[in-house]
């Protein structure tokens, strides 16, 4: 395989050997565990990819907790921090998200995957590659969001297997979004367009169940809020980790909300893949 397609570009940045009519390329996996290391090295190297969207999430997190968090009612025997943090760590990969678009923008402004389209490798695995390197991205922040979410006052209701399940499902979810936003940030071509069109996905977190009660909304409002997907997966979360109060609160056990967060999450993932290698492919 020419070893493979000669260390996939000398670790995708150097100089290239043209490939043989017979050499197949690197294995599908390979190529994707390659892109994803490079990426994952660019954001340990630039310290302030990390450390910005981690602050950023903090202090909204801070502003809900302490400036709106006294004028919010209606989480019934459900404390407020513990209804606002499941729903705040969930549509926090949206933050993440933003970076991921404007991520792959600037890797295809500079040039790199010119370049990685070059080598004898799936497209998909480009793409793949990338989507790995900004869900860790994404588990770390869900990560740090959670520990500060402890340190605000919030408490897992349920037992220690629905919080690792709840964790795993945000990391999920926000592997799905991924997706979402590299498409996005493949078609704006900038990273600057890129992050000013991903913010438009950012309103959905509001018109949800995240922060607030989707009873507390105008009734022409609560149509969509309570059907839309981040709604599904804040609320799936949000039972598993606050338990008996939280089920109480929303009125149905995890499983009602598990199934249709699965379906948006396989379904945001089906669509915007193809979407994401398409545009790889023609830009």
């Amino acid at each position: 395989m020419t070893a493979t397609a000669t260390t996939l570009g000398t670790r995708l940045g150097g100089p290239q050997r043209a490939a043989s009519p017979s050499n197949e390329g690197a294995a599908f996996v390979t190529a994707s565990v390659q892109v994803a290391v490079r990426t994952i090295k660019k954001f340990v190297r630039t310290p302030a990819l990390i450390v910005g969207g981690t602050a950023q999430g903090m202090l909204f997190l801070l502003i809900f907790r302490y400036v709106f968090g006294g004028a919010v009612g209606h989480t019934g025997s459900l404390s407020y921090v513990n209804f606002l943090v499941p729903g705040f760590v969930v549509t926090g990969v949206l933050f993440q998200g933003m970076n991921a678009a404007s991520g792959a923008a600037e890797d295809l402004a500079g040039g790199l995957f010119d370049r990685l389209r070059s080598l004898p490798i799936r497209l998909l695995s480009i793409v793949t590659g990338r989507v790995v390197a900004d869900s860790a991205l994404v588990a770390w922040g869900v990560f740090v969001m959670t520990v500060v979410g402890f340190a605000l006052g919030f408490r897992v209701g349920g037992g220690p297997a629905d919080a690792v399940a709840a964790f795993g499902l945000t990391v999920l979810y926000g592997a799905a979004f991924v997706w979402l936003f590299i498409a996005l940030g493949l078609m704006a071509g900038s990273p600057q367009a890129a992050q000013s069109v991903s913010f438009l996905v950012f309103p959905l977190s509001f018109v949800s169940s995240a922060y607030v009660p989707v009873a507390s909304m105008p009734g022409w409002m609560q149509a969509f809020a309570a059907r839309q997907p981040l709604t599904q997966m804040v609320n799936t979360v949000r039972v598993l980790t606050g338990g008996r109060e939280a089920q109480a609160l929303l009125g149905h056990p995890a499983s009602y909300y598990l199934w249709p967060s699965l379906a948006w999450t396989v379904g945001i993932a089906v669509v915007f893949a193809p979407i994401a290698v398409r545009q790889l492919k023609t830009s």
